[in-house]
Formats: structure tokens, sequence, C-alpha cells
């Protein structure tokens, strides 16, 4: 057991144990809970440009909330954001604005976010109620390192001009105060990795500071490909990273930007090179016998990876993330269930009718789109992701993500949407010893006319095209489709040079940690193959 990680770990989990008490409450009565939160938003907010604008001193309640502020997706926020770009204060929020976080969403160009210390606060009131779950259900966590997904943001070259800073220089940041202290304690990889601006040196770095900490406990990942992509690059980088593992070195220690320390110096662990040299590179399970939980995505497109974790990881229990945006925090996993986040953000929900229900008011199987009212100064903000309740949490919805609302492909009156992908792709790979961990289907003009085109990162084979097309059937649109010939039939290819998949999430998603990107199943990006995406 390593002291100083079981102190850190310690100290975080119980400086949570009041946000699991006022949770765990809340879940209870998640009517009143939201209606307070909301209130007091309102109030805090009544006087900045936004909240003048829409008359938020003169709102009592939800019915007038809901007069006064219509229903908005990122177009909407966007000059407001600019504002607060070009160095204006008090527009959305009260609070400053500290970073503009960029993400990518599935399928718009890059977003900026603004992220503030309520903000902040709100992601710690989901945060700590699954930290402390975890430590109940799997208390040896508390015990060694662990991994928190950090990837290189891959900047674009030329700087940009905001007078708030963009992103943040540490995943660990989003926590603030003494927590990331805490959590940086623990952390196996150390957060100045991602300033690393090439990914063959931000993996050599990643895998040198896992391999040297031998009591790593947690892997906290977001798409569950990322750490298969990132394994296998392994056995091509093994005889070096032995090296530095038994020398206390790091070889690629230069290539930091002088603004960030390369931290993961460590003492020469020659007996620890010795064990991993007897060891298979292409079996990372034996490399940390005391992992206990991998924590990742596991809805959606994420499902699809998810038999290759667990075929690298045969024995070690893997728990599905809730719901996390850059914008908001929407559900978290608790006791194998995934309960709306009720004390982080007022939430409300559209129904396929068009209406609008808050979260006391949804029902089991039913499928909703969730919206959003958060401290980062985004008001009834449509998150653009589909939900299906599950069950309740006492009285709280549990929610799975199905995917994304506003991704859909449409050439020729197809109207493929992500979540049929995603089903089609499930049922096309049923059975399959090796499918693929991570794929992405896009439209494709050939000769004959045009296709729809799945790019794996593995060698395809040759029936699965004929099982995709066969479950792309199921859209009768698609197969009308086929029939007329509009559509040839798909096909499957490897993904190389411009379509690689880290490649695309870097050129479609810039400035954003490859690690914490939602890659889409279904993209509208086209001609891959022989070109960067244009379309």
């Amino acid at each position: 057991m390593n002291l100083a990680a079981t102190l850190a770990n310690s100290l975080w989990t119980a400086s949570s144990v009041p946000a699991w008490l006022r949770f765990s409450h809340a879940l209870h009565q998640p009517g009143v809970a939201q209606r307070t939160l909301l209130l007091r938003q309102l109030h805090k907010n009544a006087d900045t440009a936004f909240g003048k604008a829409h008359g938020f001193a003169e709102i009592t309640g939800y019915e007038e909330f809901t007069r006064r502020v219509p229903l908005a997706d990122y177009d909407v926020f966007q000059p407001w954001i600019e504002r607060i770009r070009q160095g204006e204060a008090n527009v959305l929020t009260r609070d400053a604005v500290t970073h503009l976080i960029p993400t990518s969403g599935s399928t718009s160009a890059r977003k900026l976010i603004p992220f503030t210390a309520g903000l902040q606060s709100e992601f710690n009131a989901a945060i700590g109620p699954w930290l402390v779950d975890l430590a109940r259900h799997h208390p040896s966590v508390l015990g060694g390192a662990a991994y928190w997904s950090v990837s290189p943001a891959l900047l674009p070259a030329v700087p940009e001009e905001s007078a708030v800073p963009i992103g943040f220089d540490s995943d660990a940041a989003y926590l603030g105060g003494a927590r990331q202290h805490l959590v940086e304690a623990v952390l196996a990889v150390p957060a100045e990795t991602q300033q690393l601006t090439t990914l063959d040196s931000w993996r050599y770095v990643t895998l040198l500071g896992l391999l040297r900490r031998r009591d790593l406990r947690l892997i906290s990942i977001w798409h569950p490909s990322f750490l298969g992509l990132l394994l296998d690059a392994l056995p091509g980088f093994w005889d070096d990273l032995l090296h530095d593992v038994a020398a206390g070195t790091c070889r690629h220690a230069g290539e930091f930007p002088s603004a960030a320390r390369w931290r993961g110096q460590a003492a020469a662990q020659p007996a620890r090179a010795v064990e991993l040299a007897r060891l298979n590179p292409h079996f990372p399970a034996r490399f940390w016998p005391e992992l206990c939980v991998i924590s990742c995505w596991g809805d959606a497109a994420a499902t699809l990876a998810l038999p290759d974790l667990q075929r690298r990881f045969p024995h070690i229990p893997i728990q599905p993330k809730g719901l996390l945006a850059t914008e908001a925090f929407v559900s978290l996993p608790l006791a194998n269930q995934h309960p709306l986040a009720v004390m982080s953000h007022f939430f409300e929900f559209l129904d396929d009718s068009g209406s609008v229900l808050l979260a006391d008011e949804l029902r089991a199987d039913a499928e909703y789109e969730p919206v959003v009212t958060t401290a980062g100064g985004l008001c009834r903000y449509r998150l653009g992701d589909r939900v299906r309740v599950t069950g309740h949490v006492r009285r709280t919805p549990s929610l799975r993500f199905l995917g994304r609302t506003s991704n859909v492909s449409d050439l020729f009156g197809e109207k493929i949407s992500e979540a049929f992908v995603v089903e089609a792709l499930r049922e096309a790979f049923s059975g399959v010893d090796a499918a693929p961990a991570y794929c992405q289907l896009a439209p494709e003009p050939s000769e004959g006319g045009w296709r729809y085109t799945l790019f794996v990162e593995c060698e395809p084979r040759v029936e699965w095209e004929e099982s995709l097309d066969r479950a792309l059937h199921r859209n009768p649109h698609y197969a009308c489709c086929r029939k007329l010939g509009q559509l040839l039939p798909p096909n499957v290819v490897k993904a190389t040079g411009q379509s690689s998949t880290t490649r695309l999430l870097a050129k479609t998603s810039p400035g954003t940690p490859i690690g914490a990107i939602k890659p889409a199943t279904l993209s509208g990006h086209c001609t891959w193959k022989r070109t960067p995406p244009e379309c």
C-alpha cells in the first residue's frame, strides 16, 4: 500500500462525504432540489447582461422562467461568449469566467464553454457522490495511484487571441482548490503530460508513467477505445520503456514546453523493470496486479469498444460512466444505476412531441433530450443528447445515453441517425470474436455513386460488409435508397492516414484533449480516404 496515495485519496473522499449526503437526500425529492437550484441561479445572475435582457429579477417561479427564456442551442450563446472572450465581465454570470473550455460536440465545429467557480462547484456536487460510492464498493481503490485521462490538446499552431484562457493545463483543474492538489498527488501520469504536442511523445510518457506505478488502482478514461489505442503502442516502445523504468529517466523529458516541467522523474526502479521484462506487452492486465476498476463511457457508441477493453482486462470490473459533457454533468454512476445529477444543474427534458418536462415528471422507458441551466451561464441550453429513462433511484430518474439527437446523415432521404447506427453496428458485429474497438460510418463518393463506408481501426473482414448492409436495411428509408440504386452497398476499410481515429479527432476537434472527445459513430464528413474531411 502506498501511504502517500492512501492519505491523499482518503482526504479527497472524506471531503466529498457532505456532497454525497446532500445528493442522497435530494434523490428522495428531486423536484424540490431542482427548483431551489433554479431560483438560486436566477437570483445570483439577475444583474448580468443576460439576466437583465431576460428579466431574471422578475422571475419568481419556473413557469415565468420558461416564458422569459426560450430554449436555445450554442448559436444563441455564441455572441454572448464572444463578449466574454473579448474581456467583458458580468455577461452571462456574476462569477468571473476563469477559462473557456473547447468542446467539439459530435457533429459541429468547436464550441467554447464558459467555466466559472460556480460551474466547478456544480461538477464537484456530482463527482463527490460518485467518488464516495466508488470507495464504498471498491475500498482498495484508495490504496494506490490512479490514472485520470490526460491527453494532448494538440492546439492550433497559431495561438488564439482571447482575454480569457482557452482550455485547462490539467484535467484535474476541473476540481479546483485543495481537491485538485489531492488528485495531482495520486496521479500515475503527471498533468504536465498534456503539454506534449506530438502523439508519439505523449503515448510514450503516458505509458512510462503507468508502468512505473505497480500500485495503480483506478483507471478513469472517457471512450474505452482511448485506452486500447494507447496500449497498442506498448510493443513498439517496449525496450525503451524498460530502460527508462530501470534508470529513472525519460527520453522525452526535453520535449516539454518551457512553461511545464517534467515531474515524472523518479528513482531508478531496476526491480520493476525486471518484473516487467518477464511479462508480455500484448497482455497489459498483468502489469498492475492491484488494479480495482476501470471507469469509462459505456453507452451508445462506446458499447462497441467495451468488449475489446474487457478482453484486455478480463478480471477487472468496468464501471460505465454516466452522461458527462463539457457543458454539464448530467448523470453519474451510483449503485449500478445512473441517476440524474439533481444537485448539479437545473434540468428540463424535451419529449418527442416537443413538450418540456421536469426531472420528477419523467416516465420509465421514455426517451428525452436534456436541457440544462448551469452556473456557467448557459440557460435552457439544449445539449443535443438523447437519453432513455431506465428506472428510478428512489424518486430520481436513472438515465442511459443513446446518442446525439442532431447527428443524422440524409444524402438521398435515408435519414440515418447516430442512435440507429449504433444499434446497427451492434447487430452487425454480434457474435464476432474480433469486432473493431472503434469504428465510424461516413458517406463516401465512388465511381458508381455514393455509399456508406465504415472506417475501423483494424484489418476488416469481407463478411462485415454484408452484415453491415443487412443491419442498415432495417431502416426502411435506407432500404429504399439501396433498392433504387441511390446508395451502393457499404464497404469496410481500415482507417489510415488522414482518416485514422487519432488524426481525425485532432482535426475535427482542435484544442480539445483527445481523451475527452466523444467520437461520433456517424459522421457527415466525406472523402476521408482521399483528402482531409471537407464536407
